[in-house]
């Protein structure tokens, strides 16, 4: 390897994948494989490849905006603009009070920035109003985890052990789109003797590798997942010894369960009896045997109690908290699993801690020097928080997000920023979010900085600068520093990302996340350390947790919990008016609202925009031929985009990914009714109606 190369990992979705960056001899970078790298072992999807494309010039952000007498954006220097911003946060918790004030961050900013935002909010703004849109990831899931674990981390095991266990049901992933680097542990699975069964109501290029393929109606997971459980009891696939020995709530989740047969779950979801049969069999012929879940059944409005549902079909057969078996959440976002942790989601204090515990704020506050009753209280969720800007948060301080693209009922949630008295944006590129604010922070990105973060499988890595960044953009830590020194507080935020990590370490101590014992050291030499890593009081350091539960669950008995739970019909059902279910998802050469992505030529040439799949049979009975242009209506608004014919989607269902903005925005039409426990919103399901656009107007 060129001496040069630097270690690092790419900046898209939660594998984290190692590569190399070595440099150019005109300037820039390239990217090498890195073959040591366990996750990824070299392979790149086509995103990763060409992530250095966003670093030019032409692409990026390379000085500050803001918001002109004229009402356009303009350049300013630092200075001004810090001073904007922090005048604006001050004019307007003078006018309306500290919860006037909001902060939303994301799911890719390292540990350490996430930490300092989640810090900088309760400490300097001590505002309440904190979330960021890992809560549109992974947050039913981690509700889910809670309640049966007592710990929530997305795989509570390796990605190595996916392709050693028995069979793996995966349900709603399309890893070889989303995550294609991941999809050889499922061709390992198989080519070791192995089953994989795919829940999706779209025939995926996951599920074309699929032993069998359940193609459930949108919003049915949790009855499959009911019916699956209620077959396992009756064929006698019940492992008693772990239930009585291991687990509590069997005879409470029971009745549920057995109110699911095998006939009423056919009718709810569509699966045909046999197929439900025959994945019972697959799933219990092996001695261990996995359940991954990811969107699809996490992004509803029964989002946590269908996770419960697939969790208790683990419990009940034996399948957790032993090797090569168990449940697993396959997190999207970079740092989907770090964000939460370190204080960016509205009710959590570092360390995975929570907000209204008086002995976690305590322990954190002792490490900020603050006084406990100065932290505020848990604050709102993230669509709950959009949802009152220009109502009751009147200034807000974004942070590496795009919600303009990404939330839900996206029309009004852009009106609702756009009524905004102040929006400061921190991005690295100008996106449409950004291209609201009055005033516009250019900040570095992953190559031209040094940091940590958490992948899907809980295991912490450290991202290495390899690049400088242009002369007038900054890192997220030195923009937190410039605002909180106007604000009042010129100590507590470092900009050294590394001085940051090891006040996290202290933060986290003794939390259910626990990075204490590890460090950059630590990371560099073991290719990232699994939390919890508690300090060692002894010579030996802890050597991480690789794979949790085997001798015990995170619960105060050490048991895990089954939870009764009951299937429901989605907030928004088809009717006459909405025939039809919309589902949404993501393409291979696109990632999340586009921000990135979409200013990649080769990703564009292979991804040029949105597009509307629907089944040959709907197709010819609305008179629609391939490319013809569609409107998408729902109740919220209507999307346009051509139309993609494909046998691969059920004919009651419409798909659309939600890559990009403008008329054929997706997420126009998706339904903000919240999970009453997660509050994630219900993008995975809602009602529509399909018809010809006719040809665009200039």
């Amino acid at each position: 390897m060129n001496p040069s190369t630097v270690d690092t990992h790419c900046p898209y979705c939660a594998l984290q994948c190692g590569m190399g960056l070595a440099a150019l001899p005109a300037g820039g970078v390239e990217v090498v494989e890195r073959p040591a790298f366990p996750v990824n072992r070299g392979a790149l999807c086509g995103k990763g490849r060409t992530a250095p494309e966003v670093l030019a010039r032409g692409a990026r952000l390379t000085e500050p905006l803001v918001r002109g007498a004229g009402g356009a954006l303009e350049p300013a220097g630092w200075d001004e603009a810090l001073d904007r911003v922090a005048e604006g946060l001050l004019r307007t918790r003078a006018a309306h009070g500290r919860d006037a004030v909001g902060v939303f961050g994301g799911g890719g900013l390292t540990n350490e920035k996430a930490y300092a935002l989640g810090k900088f909010a309760r400490v300097v703004l001590r505002t309440s109003q904190i979330d960021y849109n890992g809560r549109f990831c992974m947050s039913s899931a981690a509700a889910a985890h809670q309640r049966a674990f007592g710990l929530d981390r997305g795989l509570p095991f390796p990605l190595e052990d996916i392709a050693r266990t028995g069979c793996v049901i995966l349900v709603g992933s399309n890893l070889a789109e989303t995550m294609p680097p991941a999809l050889r542990y499922l061709t390992e699975l198989r080519e070791r003797g192995g089953t994989l069964i795919v829940v999706d109501p779209r025939r995926t290029r996951t599920a074309e590798h699929a032993d069998l393929h359940l193609q459930p109606r949108p919003g049915t997971d949790l009855a499959l997942a009911l019916g699956l459980l209620h077959l396992a009891v009756a064929e006698g696939y019940l492992d008693e010894e772990f239930i009585a020995e291991r687990t509590t709530g069997w005879a409470e989740a029971r009745p549920g369960v057995m109110a699911h047969w095998p006939e009423l779950v056919e009718r709810i979801t569509g699966v045909p009896v046999p197929q439900l049969r025959e994945a019972v069999r697959m799933f219990c012929a092996t001695p261990e045997g996995m359940v991954l879940t990811a969107r699809g059944p996490e992004q509803q409005s029964k989002g946590t109690d269908t996770v419960s549902a697939w969790i208790n079909l683990c419990l009940a057969t034996g399948r957790a908290g032993r090797p090569l078996s168990g449940y697993g959440c396959l997190t999207g976002q970079g740092n989907g699993q770090g964000g939460r942790e370190h204080g960016q989601k509205a009710d959590q204090l570092p360390g995975y801690r929570k907000l209204d515990d008086p002995a976690a704020r305590a322990h954190v506050a002792a490490v900020w020097g603050v006084d406990p009753d100065d932290l505020p209280a848990p604050g709102r969720s993230a669509y709950e928080l959009l949802d009152t800007l220009g109502v009751e948060v009147h200034a807000l301080l974004l942070m590496g997000s795009n919600p303009v693209v990404s939330a839900p009922n996206a029309a009004h949630i852009s009106e609702r920023i756009a009524s905004l008295g102040f929006l400061a944006v921190c991005d690295v590129v100008l996106s449409e979010t950004a291209e609201l604010a009055d005033v516009v922070l250019p900040v570095t990105q992953w190559a031209e900085e040094t940091g940590t973060t958490t992948n899907l499988e809980g295991r912490v890595i450290l991202r290495r600068k390899a690049i400088d960044p242009p002369p007038e953009v900054r890192t997220d830590l030195e923009v937190l520093n410039g605002l909180a020194a106007r604000l009042g507080w010129e100590k507590g935020f470092p900009t050294d990302p590394e001085e940051v990590f090891e006040e996290l370490r202290r933060a986290s101590a003794g939390g259910p996340a626990d990075y204490s014992g590890i460090t950059y050291r630590r990371i560099a030499e073991e290719d990232g350390v699994f939390w919890p890593c508690p300090q060692s009081s002894s010579d030996a350091a802890h050597p991480g947790t690789p794979r949790l539960f085997l001798e015990r669950f995170a619960t105060p008995d050490g048991r895990a919990r089954f939870v009764p739970v009951l299937h429901r019909p989605s907030a928004e059902e088809p009717s006459a008016d909405y025939p039809l279910h919309l589902t949404t998802g993501r393409v291979l050469a696109q990632y999340q609202s586009g921000a990135q992505t979409r200013r990649v030529r080769e990703l564009n040439a292979a991804s040029p925009g949105p597009f509307v799949q629907l089944h040959p049979q709907l197709a010819e009975r609305l008179g629609i031929t391939e490319g013809d242009r569609l409107a998408v209506t729902s109740r919220r608004g209507r999307a346009v985009a051509p139309a993609l014919i494909s046998s691969a989607i059920r004919p009651d269902t419409v798909f659309m990914p939600f890559h990009w903005p403008g008329e054929g925005r997706a997420n126009t039409l998706t339904n903000p009714a919240l999970d009453p426990t997660s509050r994630m919103p219900e993008f995975k399901v809602c009602a529509v109606r399909v018809e010809a656009a006719g040809p665009a107007t200039a």
